[in-house]
């Protein structure tokens, strides 16, 4: 019964982070700019993400909960214990960010504290992992903002209709989203896309081997034409359209990434109980949608109208790279943070417009908010847990 009590405490604490991160990082920003461009209300907003969110976390969670749990510290294997003080340490952090306003970096804290405690129980650094994780935190304000730049501006060219570019940005949408791995799709705990699926099968038909290019290009044009359709009538519809369906990719693509920062610690825990990962990742993913609905609410007010006065074409340039960058991660296995994607892309894409309704002030608290709670949460992990193991080898 001991293995099952404790893994039982830890289950808690994980449920608990995975309430923060629905209520603030995962919750809160993949529909931050619809709200903002007027495209859908915030309640709905948060009813969707968590749907969206909890789906994502069961078909393409595997990755990054692997990742947090095994891969951040090396030599020891994290305990129960240590796994609570984790969880704990990390959502008490996010959720003084819920409660403020400000979006902490959830990926920041649950790293910061997998670090802490992991080298208080006497594991060594796992500088490998550590060097691409701080790779991609360091590039995503730029690619994302960039491209978000990027986007806006050629949205704004006036000549390229929007009729045109709007149908062109979803057709590489549709490229993008035919890739995405699904753990359901592939044996074990690897994933595969609906391209790699259908192209082996196209390949195996008619003996060839460009089934994956051939599938990728058939999605970009279904999906272009799709937009270029809806857009027919009324082109504000299809472009208010195009923004939900990006939304929702978000969405998705959040749950799968951020379900791992809540369930990742406590992977090392589940042979003692033969409990298969599978069965994790539904109690993340519910823990995700319940914050979903009950916090996400005010998250998603603070993005969408403190940040940057956003209309509908800058909100369709910050959630395409959004999208791109957190697919990247998922498919890497590494944590990211979302609020830092987003944020970066929302400013990327306020800068298309000469920087109007972005708050300086607001970004530079919510940078220093990010490199604390990293701070905060490798020392406050190491110095919590060292106090934990202390009374423990007491009793």
């Amino acid at each position: 019964m001991a293995p099952i009590a404790t893994l039982a405490v830890a289950a808690l604490a994980s449920l608990f982070m995975a309430w923060t991160i629905g209520a603030g990082s995962s919750g809160s920003t993949p529909f931050a700019p619809a709200v903002g461009a007027n495209a859908i209300s915030v309640l709905r907003a948060g009813f969707l993400v968590g749907i969206l969110g909890f789906a994502g976390a069961v078909l393409q969670g595997t990755n990054v909960t692997e990742a947090v749990g095994t891969a951040l510290i090396e030599g020891v294997t994290l305990t129960a214990p240590a796994a609570v003080v984790v969880l704990l340490a990390a959502a008490l952090i996010v959720a003084v960010g819920v409660f403020t306003g400000y979006p902490i970096a959830t990926a920041f804290t649950v790293t910061g504290a997998v670090v802490g405690v992991g080298l208080a129980l006497g594991g060594d650094p796992a500088w490998t992992k550590y060097r691409q994780i701080a790779a991609l935190w360091v590039v995503v304000p730029f690619v994302g903002g960039g491209a978000a730049y990027t986007t806006a501006r050629f949205l704004r060219n006036e000549r390229v209709p929007e009729p045109v570019a709007i149908p062109l940005l979803a057709g590489g949408v549709g490229l993008i989203a035919a890739n995405v791995g699904f753990s359901p799709l592939a044996p074990g705990s690897a994933s595969a896309s609906v391209a790699t699926v259908l192209g082996a099968r196209l390949d195996t038909a008619l003996g060839t081997e460009v089934g994956v290019v051939v599938v990728s290009l058939a999605a970009a044009i279904v999906a272009a034409a799709a937009i270029r359709y809806d857009m027919h009538p009324d082109p504000a519809v299809g472009q208010r359209h195009f923004l939900l369906v990006l939304g929702g990719l978000v969405a998705f693509s959040a749950g799968g990434s951020q379900v791992g920062l809540a369930i990742g610690p406590l992977v090392p825990l589940l042979d003692a109980v033969s409990l298969p990962l599978v069965a994790v990742l539904l109690g993340g993913g519910l823990g995700l949608l319940v914050g979903s609905w009950t916090g996400a609410p005010r998250m998603i007010k603070a993005l969408a109208q403190d940040y940057s006065s956003l209309g509908p074409r800058r909100s369709i340039a910050a959630l395409i790279p959004s999208f791109a960058i957190a697919q990247s991660a998922v498919a890497f296995g590494i944590p990211v943070s979302f609020n830092e994607i987003i944020v970066s892309a929302i400013v990327g894409s306020g800068y298309a417009a000469g920087g109007s309704g972005v708050s300086r002030e607001k970004m530079l608290k919510t940078v220093l908010a990010w490199v604390g709670s990293l701070a905060l949460a490798l020392a406050g992990g190491y110095a919590a847990f060292s106090v934990v193991n202390a009374l423990l080898l007491q009793f």
